[in-house]
């Protein structure tokens, strides 16, 4: 199986495109659902998400808001 350039750590999630053929459509469409952000995205601001709990497009803009001075922009 080709290995998925998803950066996703989750993997025992079933969404995770590394759980089945369907690419990252699973991912973004139980976000979507949840009004979440997916976790690539968390991650391309910082190189994790430890400590998060709440994945909300309102705390993906905060986190993003007080990580992106800290040197990724």
């Amino acid at each position: 199986m080709e290995k998925h350039f998803c950066t996703c750590q989750t993997t025992d999630c079933p969404s995770h495109p590394g759980n089945h053929n369907e690419g990252c459509d699973l991912c973004i469409q139980k976000n979507l659902k949840l009004g979440e952000i997916p976790a690539c995205f968390w991650i391309n601001i910082t190189n994790g998400v430890i400590g998060q709990t709440e994945y909300s497009v309102e705390n993906f803009t905060k986190f993003y808001l007080a990580n992106k001075a800290g040197g990724k922009q």
